[in-house]
């Protein structure tokens, strides 16, 4: 008789348990459906904005007004005494432009000839007095040795033993990494 009573309220719990637990699971199923779904609808009156990885390379081409369209001779280029002694050299300040006109920072091979100048010449570039080896700045480590931050500019440094008579004019080449070559030129003329 005892163990039936024990039964019977070990069976009443049991009952009692379920009777709790059941409203109490319904509702935490609830608030996990509606965490689950919350911010996953759309709201009314905006087009879908989806996440589009499209690699069409006429996609790509909104990109091409970023690259370099205009190359600039900045005037701070001049003949410097190279360590005291009297060997001379070139230093240009090269800057590139985008299609904006901002000066920007891009992959590209430097290409520097120094011509004769002509004066009182309809065409001022005379006979070719040096062209420097290229300079290749594709590499990132390298592209960052020779740019100057603070001047937006390439700066670099070439030799040349100047003839002090002559004037001369400078032409700097860019081999852009879109197969664009773009190029600028400067008078120079050594400071006496």
């Amino acid at each position: 008789m005892k163990s039936e009573i024990r039964s019977q309220k070990s069976e009443i719990r049991s009952q009692n348990l379920l009777f709790v637990l059941c409203p109490l699971s319904s509702v935490v199923c609830l608030l996990v459906m509606l965490l689950a779904n919350a911010g996953c609808e759309q709201l009314p009156g905006l087009p879908g904005l989806t996440a589009k990885t499209n690699n069409d390379v006429k996609e790509l081409s909104v990109y091409s007004h970023y690259a370099p369209a205009k190359i600039n001779i900045m005037p701070l280029t001049e003949f410097i005494s190279a360590g005291g002694t009297q060997q001379v050299k070139i230093k240009p300040y090269v800057s590139l432009l985008d299609s904006f006109g901002s000066q920007i920072k891009s992959p590209a091979v430097f290409r520097f000839e120094l011509y004769q100048r002509v004066l009182r010449s309809a065409e001022p570039k005379g006979r070719r007095v040096v062209i420097w080896p290229d300079i290749d700045l594709t590499d990132p480590a390298a592209n960052n040795e020779y740019w100057r931050d603070f001047l937006r500019a390439y700066e670099f440094d070439l030799p040349f033993e100047p003839d002090a008579s002559q004037s001369y004019i400078l032409q700097v080449t860019c081999l852009c990494p879109n197969g664009k070559r773009i190029s600028a030129e400067f008078a120079l003329k050594l400071a006496k």
